[in-house]
């Protein structure tokens, strides 16, 4: 891989991104190769570590929809990823796209004041923001606020694979060092 200011210079082992067949919105992924696969739990996850790696995809939409109407089934699905030893809920907004209760830049056009448009929902910023806390809490899940759609598809590209450079390291340590990919 080139060296660039991403931070992906140097890279040796290349994990392959599984993504759900049904996702409905897909990240593109710049430095790691992807493939559709089925998966049990998320969105993401990385070939070979399915059962120890998943990331659960909200846009500003999905998450207002878990939070309100969904609510019931999604903390299913919260459970559900508990099981995983890395998990990762990727919120495609920014903190601030929350407390001011607008969409992301660029997820819709602007209104005809030039503002970026208003929540189509009821729920207020203090319950989106308070359901995040209480599922960080609840199900000791990390929460990524990632921004755009991008933005957020570049930080889950970075951890599927800190997660597999984890799992690798941690089986260097038992079976000594493993071979580079080429």
């Amino acid at each position: 891989m080139a060296a660039d200011r991403t931070g992906w210079t140097g890279v040796k082992l290349t994990p392959v991104i599984i993504i759900d067949t049904r996702e409905q919105s897909p990240f593109t992924f710049a430095n790691l190769p992807s493939e559709p696969g089925t998966l049990d739990t998320g969105d993401y996850s990385v070939r070979g570590l399915e059962r120890l790696v998943a990331v659960e995809r909200k846009s500003l939409d999905d998450l207002l929809a878990c939070v309100g109407r969904e609510r019931d089934r999604f903390k299913r699905e919260l459970q559900r990823l508990r099981a995983y030893r890395f998990r990762l809920l990727i919120v495609e907004a920014s903190a601030a796209d929350l407390e001011q209760g607008v969409y992301p830049q660029g997820a819709y056009p602007l209104n005809p004041q030039g503002a970026r448009p208003l929540w189509r929902s009821k729920l207020t910023p203090a319950h989106v923001l308070g359901s995040l806390a209480a599922w960080t809490a609840q199900y000791t899940l990390p929460v990524w606020l990632g921004g755009t759609h991008d933005e957020s598809g570049r930080f889950v590209e970075r951890f599927l694979y800190q997660a597999a450079r984890t799992v690798a390291g941690e089986a260097e340590a038992v079976f000594g060092k493993l071979k580079e990919s080429a």
